[in-house]
C-alpha cells in the first residue's frame, strides 16, 4: 500500500513541474558560409547553421526551424520576404572578392587575365547560383573575361569556404574567393590585384524568419546586435565592410 502522508507532496511536485515554463532555446540562426568566423562571436549564445545562401533558402522554403537568416547576397531574403517567409531585410555589411592563388603559386600566375588563355587552369568557383557564383561571373564579365569559366577546367562549389578550401589545399590554380576568406587565410593563399572597377556590390543582408514557433524577439536580437556598435567592430574586425549606419 502506498504512504500516504506522501501523496499531497507528490502532488505539488507534480503540479509545480507542469507548471514551470521550459527552458528558453537557443535563436536559431541559417547563415552564408563566409560568416561562419564572425557570427558565433556577435551572437554566441545563438545556434548557427552555415552553408550556401541559396542552400539555406530552400531550407526556409521547406519548413526548416530557423529563426533568422543572413545571406550573402539580398536575391534570397528578397524572395523569402516576397513569399511572406521574412520580414524585410536589411543590410548589414559587405565585402569584395579577392582573386587568388595557393600560397606556393605553382602555376606562376600574375594577373587576371591568364584566365582568357584556353585549357590554361583548373579554377575553383562557386556555383552558379550562390552569391560567390553569381560575383565571381558578374566581376568577368566587368573584365571581359565571360568566357573564362568556359576556357579553363572548372570545379564549382556550392559553399565559399569550400573554394577557400580548394585553392588552399592545391587542388585547384586559381580561384575567387570573398576578401574576407583571403584576410582569414592569408597564410594559404597569396592575392592577385583585380581592378577595383570590375567589383560586383556585395551585400550582406539579413531577416526575421515568419514560422509558426519562430523566437521573433531572438531573431530580432541578433539583428540589432549586428547592427550595433560592438557588432559592426567585429564586422570591421573579419574585414567586412559597413554600409552606413542605421
Amino acid at each position: 500500500m502506498p504512504n500516504l502522508r506522501h501523496i499531497p507532496a507528490l502532488l505539488i511536485a507534480l503540479a509545480a513541474s507542469a507548471v514551470a515554463p521550459a527552458a528558453a532555446s537557443a535563436t536559431t540562426v541559417y547563415a552564408a558560409s563566409s560568416l561562419s568566423k564572425v557570427v558565433p562571436t556577435i551572437a554566441p549564445d545563438a545556434r548557427s547553421s552555415f552553408a550556401g545562401s541559396d542552400t539555406l533558402a530552400f531550407q526556409i522554403e521547406q519548413g526548416a526551424p530557423a529563426d533568422v537568416f543572413l545571406s550573402a547576397a539580398p536575391l534570397y531574403a528578397e524572395r523569402l520576404h516576397a513569399k511572406g517567409l521574412c520580414d524585410t531585410p536589411v543590410v548589414f555589411a559587405r565585402n569584395t572578392l579577392t582573386f587568388v592563388t595557393p600560397a606556393s603559386n605553382p602555376a606562376g600566375i600574375t594577373r587576371v587575365q591568364q584566365l582568357d588563355r584556353p585549357g590554361g587552369y583548373r579554377l575553383a568557383v562557386g556555383g552558379k547560383n550562390v552569391p560567390l557564383g553569381i560575383y565571381t561571373r558578374t566581376l568577368l564579365g566587368k573584365l571581359g573575361l565571360g568566357r573564362a569559366l568556359q576556357k579553363n577546367t572548372v570545379a564549382q562549389y556550392q559553399k565559399a569556404t569550400d573554394v577557400v578550401t580548394a585553392i588552399a589545399l592545391g587542388s585547384a590554380a586559381a580561384g575567387f574567393v570573398f576578401t574576407t576568406e583571403w584576410q582569414a587565410n592569408r597564410s594559404r593563399l597569396r592575392a592577385i590585384p583585380v581592378p577595383a572597377s570590375a567589383q560586383p556590390l556585395i551585400r550582406y543582408v539579413a531577416c526575421v524568419v515568419r514560422r509558426t514557433g519562430a523566437d521573433t524577439a531572438g531573431a530580432r536580437s541578433v539583428i540589432t546586435r549586428l547592427q550595433s556598435t560592438s557588432g559592426r567592430q567585429a564586422l570591421l574586425a573579419a574585414h567586412f565592410d559597413l554600409p552606413p549606419k542605421p
